[in-house]
């Protein structure tokens, strides 16, 4: 199966190791990978703040880069930027419309792309230790992907799966919402991290970049040692 790979500009800049295992992971899992290096943003933020043709100039390039080697899937570590990738066809109605829905049909976040394409839920992985899941808002609420990386996790050998208060909120980021309101998104965060660390969990787990990003930055604000890592990192940890 060939899959052309988008990194994501979060992954790339801030958590390289993250893109790094998730080609990996494909890989051993049998996949064809390929990755272009002409890709560039996704343009959520310039879209989620209103300016379009900026936003569609990045979606182009990085439609092109994307689908150049006519890939069967295309697959992201980031549940936000798939989601975005999904809703390219609303933004082109003329010109690269095509482009744009064949894009979205075959993009895929990798945990979902894992469990229900390829249809493997243990990945050999084996990482001795307590951990919490935030499942991220984009992923879950709107790209509806939410069992995948569970059923990933609850098959890592020697990883003990805690559940903590309130995990279903929004940890505050958002995107262009953490800018715009930074009192409110660092209330928020501030509760999510007292949750986190009320948990006893050692480590925290997420698949979108984002988010952990900023409970990262939060838990070390608080001085707490619990280790944030992206689950792409967890499923190939030895």
């Amino acid at each position: 199966m060939k899959v052309s790979f988008f990194a994501t500009c979060l992954a790339d800049n801030l958590f390289p190791e993250a893109a790094v295992d998730s080609v990996k992971l494909l890989e051993k899992l049998g996949c064809e990978v390929t990755f272009n290096p002409q890709q560039t943003c996704c343009g959520q933020p310039l879209a989620n703040s209103g300016h379009h043709a900026q936003a569609k100039k990045s979606m182009k390039l990085l439609i092109d880069a994307l689908l150049s080697d006519d890939p069967d899937y295309v697959v992201a570590p980031s549940g936000s930027c798939v989601l975005q990738v999904k809703e390219f066809p609303a933004f082109f109605k003329e010109e690269y419309a095509e482009k744009a829905a064949i894009l979205a049909e075959k993009t895929r976040e990798l945990s979902d792309f894992i469990v229900n394409t390829l249809g493997v839920v243990d990945v050999g992985a084996k990482m001795e230790g307590k951990a919490v899941y935030h499942p991220s808002c984009h992923m879950t609420r709107l790209l509806g992907v939410k069992e995948p990386p569970q059923k990933l996790l609850e098959n890592v050998m020697g990883l003990e799966l805690l559940q903590f208060r309130d995990s279903d909120k929004c940890c505050g980021f958002g995107g262009m919402f953490s800018v715009k309101m930074p009192d409110l998104s660092g209330a928020m965060v501030a509760e999510k991290a007292k949750n986190i660390m009320e948990s006893g969990a050692e480590y925290l787990i997420g698949s979108d970049a984002g988010c952990l990003m900023n409970i990262e930055g939060r838990l070390q604000q608080e001085n707490h040692p619990i280790r944030v890592m992206h689950l792409a990192n967890v499923l190939m940890h030895k």
